[in-house]
């Protein structure tokens, strides 16, 4: 993962692959919520913050595969 320039500010890409992945996760966190699925699980916080890691995780890892 290299980094970014936009208008002359630097990010690296950890931090825009964090932000695109907090967009992913409250996508299904808002879909997961209207289906009433936050009812089968013991503790919604520790469950979002799972959720959030793995789609963090399986970005990262798709990125690695990707071809240069």
């Amino acid at each position: 993962m290299g980094s970014s320039s936009n208008a002359g500010v630097f990010a690296p890409g950890a931090l825009i692959l964090a932000a695109v992945s907090y967009g992913i996760y409250r996508g299904l966190h808002r879909i997961l919520a209207r289906a009433g699925r936050y009812s089968h699980v013991w503790h919604p916080a520790l469950f979002d913050v799972a959720l959030y890691a793995s789609i963090l995780s399986a970005s990262i890892l798709f990125l690695e595969h990707l071809p240069t």
